[in-house]
């Protein structure tokens, strides 16, 4: 048994029989993993106040070779998520952002990419930057960390510049192509679009927010990356479905 120790975002926590929990934990340095926290649910556990979802500590387990769980054996909270779980649009969010991280980031494979996305934009969010902005660029960054949605500098499909060009959506919805590699339902993007996804590759949350963009742009980069998205898990995140059906029930 090995013992391992790091830095950890809190992913997802499920109830194991009578006393104890699964978690799922983003590590800096270890990827995302998952283990049990023997005794969680009992009333005077060690654990206790630490395993909250997108909570951000720092977690030594216990590691055995060929077991596909490992054992944790303490967690220290560094960071509460407590503002993003006072409101029902919070909880939805985190758990979007949380959901994400179970489906694109590997276990067992360190991605600093991932740690930190999620991270800043947990800080961000904590620090009261708009949700919409928030989700928009992380949602624009985890596929772009994934290879599937790079910045759009040039056609993937016949390589050339787009600055300039007309750019849209690619027939199957698996990236952004200029007018010429379109297909025949190319959909053209907005110019502030097509800005934003380009800013986000310079530009963290609070330099965004400083010149956000407007709301019918956000509402575009959500449809472009939930096609995308769709396009590459060929299906779709299980929170964006309860996200747009909660929202769709309120406004009724």
């Amino acid at each position: 048994m090995q013992l391992q120790s790091s830095e950890a975002i809190i992913l997802d926590v499920l109830d194991l029989h009578d006393y104890d929990r699964i978690v799922t934990f983003l590590t800096r340095s270890h990827g995302k993993k998952r283990g049990v926290a023997r005794g969680a649910r009992r009333k005077y556990s060690r654990f206790a106040g630490q395993l909250q979802p997108l909570a951000k500590v720092h977690v030594t387990w216990l590691e055995k070779e060929q077991s596909e769980l490992v054992r944790v054996s303490s967690v220290e909270l560094e960071r509460a998520p407590s503002g993003l779980h006072s409101d029902l649009e919070g909880i939805l969010l985190g758990s979007y952002l949380a959901d994400h991280m179970l489906e694109f980031a590997q276990e067992n494979e360190a991605n600093d990419h991932h740690f930190r996305l999620l991270d800043s934009t947990v800080e961000a969010l904590l620090a009261e930057v708009d949700r919409g902005l928030a989700a928009r660029y992380y949602e624009a960054w985890v596929l772009r960390i994934a290879g599937v949605f790079p910045a759009p500098h040039e056609c993937p499909a016949c390589g050339r510049g787009l600055e300039g060009r007309e750019v849209g959506l690619a027939e199957r919805g698996e990236g952004l192509v200029c007018r010429d590699c379109g297909g025949g339902s190319w959909r053209a993007l907005g110019r502030e679009t097509i800005a934003f996804l380009l800013r986000i590759g310079d530009e963290n949350l609070m330099k965004l927010q400083q010149r956000s963009p407007t709301t019918a742009t956000l509402d575009e980069v959500e449809a472009v990356c939930a096609q995308v998205r769709r396009s590459f898990l060929q299906r779709e995140l299980k929170s964006y479905r309860i996200i747009r059906e909660t929202l769709a029930g309120i406004q009724q």
